[in-house]
């Protein structure tokens, strides 16, 4: 399912951030931390393209049809906080997104700087790698709950492939190039190199 938060236009001379949380092998989780830039700020506001990918490449939200993305009760839970998440973080947004059969594509606005947001409530702020894991750690408490309760599908070991790696955006034309990237993808699952039909084994 596709969406799109409520964004404030164009960055308004905001750094972008490309940052894709993408499904690895743990043999491979030293080499993919090193492609962090050293030194940079990854609080500073920007847009964050995120990538969120099922451990395994599961497909546990649902299923595409004629290129569109039906979402089952787990992916309206997950697609639910995905939503939420600037009513909870002020200085958070949310722009274009999908919930695809086994992993999220989205983009996060950073939108205050330093500290990047602060849960209502008693809460301290956050970091966005912070908030993904909050995410995670959120959706995967939910899922186990839908198994134990609703027999849903479980998942082995953990819902959610832990590792990611970082790109910046550098201007507009690739912030509009992942904005139809993401409305594009339910489209383009047969060619998806994370569906799970087009994996070797």
């Amino acid at each position: 399912m596709a969406g799109k938060g409520a964004a404030k236009g164009r960055h308004g001379g905001r750094p972008y951030i490309l940052i894709n949380f993408m499904m690895i092998d743990d043999n491979e989780i030293q080499r993919r931390r090193s492609l962090r830039l050293k030194g940079y700020d990854y609080a500073q506001p920007g847009y964050y393209y995120i990538t969120i990918c099922a451990q395994n490449r599961e497909c546990l939200f649902g299923d595409i049809t004629n290129s569109h993305m039906h979402l089952n009760d787990p992916g309206k839970i997950i697609n639910r906080i995905w939503k939420e998440i600037p009513q909870f973080y002020k200085g958070i947004g949310i722009d274009e997104y999908v919930i695809m059969p086994n992993h999220i594509h989205g983009i996060i606005i950073i939108e205050n700087g330093n500290p990047i947001g602060q849960a209502q409530g008693p809460a301290p702020t956050i970091t966005l790698p912070d908030l993904i894991k909050r995410y995670k750690t959120l959706t995967t408490r939910k899922y186990i709950d839908g198994v134990r309760s609703n027999s849903w599908k479980p998942f082995k070991k953990r819902l959610w492939q832990r590792n990611y790696y970082e790109h910046i955006i550098r201007n507009d034309i690739e912030l509009d190039e992942i904005r139809k990237y993401i409305t594009d993808n339910p489209a383009k699952w047969a060619e998806d190199k994370d569906n799970s039909a087009n994996i070797k084994h």
